[in-house]
């Protein structure tokens, strides 16, 4: 089925009912009354009659605030039904009647019983009732009415905070805007000039100024220093009625704080600073601080100190204490008198956050001169290494030298030194020392197995003077030798299945030595020479430093021979060889098919014929989670449903398109033939397919201009032409309809607007004949007891 899309041409009837203009009339008093329009529009083709409505009131504004004596009077009811003879009765309803507005059910005045405030409540809505006293119906329909309250100016500007803070940045220019500070007033703006509120400047100047309408408070002299003054308080007035006098005014106060900018470079309170360090400190020592100046606060005040190149740059070292902003100078490399006693350094001190807008003041460092004397003490002994790495063999012998250390005496008197070996470092007494030449040897036997390394300390002390020593760390290593031989890792506890096959491995076992070889172990797996070849077990070396057992007979007999014992030589590939042989106790056992242990007792195990609870258990399990598996895949394919062609719901292929079709008028005989849709020349034998995804997606959608006056039948083959080259459109087997309503009805048109006089009366009895779609308008406008307003 082809199918199109559809443009829908209507022609809309618009229906209007007739709609009567009520005048406004006023009167010497300004009074506004209503109009009604009542009367019949009856069978027999009366006219229509209006009659005016008689409430007329004639005031709506009041004054809030009144403090008269009198009650302020509001405005007067009245109905032209009234006679004067005291027949009607005035009666108010609404927002404060007869509590704030009170009425004369007589003459119909009102007048207000109290005072109001419009920022309380700006309006009232009331409505007034005129009762006939005899009958007691309602004269006149009950009537609404508007009493507003005029504003006068009795509210004052109110700031949004009594006290404001704000900051802005030192140097700032001329009218850099600070803060902005806003005042309400809750008078009406929308009457007079009681809520127009100016600002103005009472406390501040000539440092600040305000902007009259806004309230932003600006700058207004140039470059202002924090340092000369930090804080500024700032009085802001703010004054209805435009500023003009006789207004109320309202102020606020700001506190204004001028923020910090880095435009003062460092300076050092003096150009050369003196420190004394004695020839022996230790590196890293701090000799001094020095410190410079800079006005500016936080991260403007942060400076770095750097020692320029020249003397004394590779000896000493400054660096920053980022608290204090200070310099510490620093000992890098050790000092010594004999080699030079003064030093002369160059410290510069820079801000580490430089701003530009201020770098043409000048350079923001300084430079200081920093000198510093070296005093010559009594220095301890000197060894010549910072520690010793000395290595021995553990089967060295008793009393040999296994290393020296070597001090001397940095003085220039080159006082004789005597070692010493620090006992509390060598407690059990293995190592001592030649106290003149520093050799250093062994009092005992080294066992690297037990203590692979001694940790010792040899002390160095002048003869002369017995309180000049130095102390230096001795790591000694033992090296291993082979003499431990390898033996089993652990205890095996192994069996061999009664029905055991030639071949299988039963066990396999490791073994560990104590020594370590600087290649690794390697160990290797032999029987003993007593026993060369075991009728029951082969041994074999794996090559990985284990080895495996093996059966090498069918079948083993508990009731025969229950346990074997198989000797296992081992031996290492070190120097010298080393070897042990480990002994492999095997038992006999029972086992089922799998080869899992039952049993190893001598007697046979009197199994029973059935299986074991466990068993059962075991079974019946499986049997349930096999059977929730099943269920699970049952449930998922029945939930498994065929992927729809079309998964979005605004696809409209497969779908039938549906328009309602309203169809022509009464007149309507030139609608369209459907016999034109088949009209060949609407057709291509070329066309794109729209339930599959054409060759070519990006294809370019040429628009068909709509012409005017164009003939149908030429305007559908065109809208053809355009729906088979757009590949856009729904597919080929949905429905699309092209519709055409034709020109005109013969009901022409029933808008009253263009009736001939606006007052007379019009027959609309016909509409009765025009069937039950008008059977509305016949019911109102040519019913018996039709009443209009």
């Amino acid at each position: 089925m082809r199918t199109y899309h559809f443009l829908p041409l209507l022609i809309w009837t618009s229906v209007f009912h007739t709609i009567d203009a009520i005048p406004l009339q006023e009167n010497a008093n300004r009074d506004f009354p209503s109009e009604r329009i009542t009367g019949l529009t009856q069978d027999d083709g009366k006219v229509l009659h209006r009659t005016k409505r008689g409430w007329m009131w004639n005031q709506f504004f009041l004054l809030e605030e009144y403090t008269g004596t009198d009650t302020q009077y509001v405005g007067k009811l009245h109905t032209d039904q009234d006679k004067g003879d005291g027949n009607l009765k005035y009666i108010l309803t609404g927002d404060g009647a007869g509590s704030l507005f009170v009425i004369d059910e007589n003459t119909g005045d009102i007048h207000a019983a109290k005072k109001l405030d419009r920022e309380e409540k700006s309006l009232y809505i009331l409505r007034a009732k005129a009762i006939d006293r005899k009958t007691g119906r309602q004269v006149e329909p009950e009537s609404e009415f508007i009493i507003k309250i005029h504003d006068i100016n009795d509210n004052e500007p109110k700031f949004t905070k009594d006290i404001y803070t704000a900051s802005v940045p030192e140097m700032s220019g001329v009218g850099t805007s600070v803060i902005q500070v806003t005042a309400t007033d809750a008078d009406d703006a929308n009457y007079g000039n009681s809520a127009k509120v100016v600002y103005s400047i009472l406390q501040g100047q000539p440092y600040f100024s305000v902007d009259p309408e806004s309230g932003i408070i600006k700058t207004a002299l140039p470059d202002m220093s924090r340092e000369n003054r930090e804080q500024y308080q700032v009085v802001i007035q703010a004054k209805d009625m435009g500023g003009q006098m006789g207004g109320l005014s309202g102020t606020t106060t700001v506190n204004i704080t001028l923020t910090d900018v880095n435009n003062n470079p460092p300076r050092f309170p003096q150009s050369t600073y003196q420190f004394h360090s004695p020839e022996s400190v230790p590196l890293g020592t701090h000799l001094g601080r020095i410190k410079a100046n800079d006005p500016d606060v936080g991260e403007n005040a942060e400076m770095e100190y750097s020692i320029a190149e020249g003397d004394g740059a590779d000896m000493f070292d400054v660096i920053t204490d980022k608290d204090t902003q200070e310099g510490i100078i620093t000992v890098k490399q050790n000092l010594d008198f004999e080699n030079k006693m003064l030093y002369t350094l160059r410290v510069d001190a820079s801000n580490t956050h430089p701003d530009p807008r201020f770098l043409h003041l000048g350079p923001f460092k300084d430079t200081a001169v920093v000198k510093i004397s070296v005093e010559d003490i009594d220095e301890p002994p000197v060894f010549t290494k910072i520690f010793y790495l000395i290595e021995v063999d553990e089967d060295v012998k008793e009393g040999s030298i296994i290393g020296q250390v070597t001090a001397y005496d940095p003085d220039a008197m080159n006082n004789l030194i005597k070692y010493s070996v620090d006992r509390h470092t060598d407690m059990d007494r293995i190592f001592s020392i030649h106290s003149e030449n520093g050799s250093i040897f062994t009092l005992k036997p080294l066992d690297r197995e037990s203590t692979p390394w001694h940790n010792i300390t040899i002390t160095a002390t002048e003869i002369n003077n017995s309180k000049q020593s130095s102390h230096i760390p001795v790591f000694i290593r033992i090296l291993d030798i082979n003499d431990h031989a390898p033996e089993f890792a652990m205890y095996y506890e192994t069996f061999v299945c009664e029905n055991a096959k030639p071949g299988q491995l039963i066990q396999t076992v490791s073994v560990m030595d104590k020594d370590d070889p600087p290649r690794g172990h390697k160990f290797f797996f032999e029987p003993v020479p007593e026993f060369p070849l075991n009728p029951n077990f082969t041994i074999v070396d794996n090559k990985d430093n284990t080895a495996g057992i093996m059966t090498r007979k069918d079948g083993y007999s508990r009731n025969k021979m229950s346990t074997y014992l198989l000797p296992i030589l081992i031996f290492d590939n070190d120097y010298p060889i080393q070897s042990s042989t480990g002994t492999l106790t095997i038992r006999v056992c029972a086992c089922d098919s799998q080869g899992n242990m039952q049993s190893c007792n001598a007697e046979a195990l009197v199994l029973s014929a059935g299986l074991s609870t466990g068993a059962l258990i075991a079974i019946l399990l499986c049997v349930i989670i096999l059977l929730v598996l099943v269920v699970l895949f049952a449930a998922l394919k029945r939930q498994r449903k065929k992927e729809p062609l079309i998964i979005s719901k605004d696809d409209v292929r497969d779908n039938i398109v549906t328009y309602n079709d309203e169809g022509g008028g009464e007149e309507d005989t030139q609608a369209f033939d459907i016999g034109t849709l088949r009209n060949p020349e609407a057709r291509e034998d070329s066309k794109l397919r729209r339930d599959v995804m054409p060759e070519t997606i990006f294809q370019i959608r040429r628009t068909v201009p709509l012409w005017e006056n164009i003939d149908v039948q030429d305007f559908i083959h065109r809208r053809l032409k355009e729906n088979d080259s757009d590949p856009s459109a729904p597919p080929y087997d949905s429905l699309a309809t092209y519709a055409y309503e034709g020109n005109d009805s013969i009901a022409d048109s029933l808008s009253s607007l263009e009736s001939l006089t606006a007052d007379c009366n019009q027959d609309y009895d016909y509409l009765s004949d025009w069937g039950p779609r008008f059977k509305k308008l016949a019911d109102m406008y040519g019913g018996d007891d039709s009443d209009r307003d």
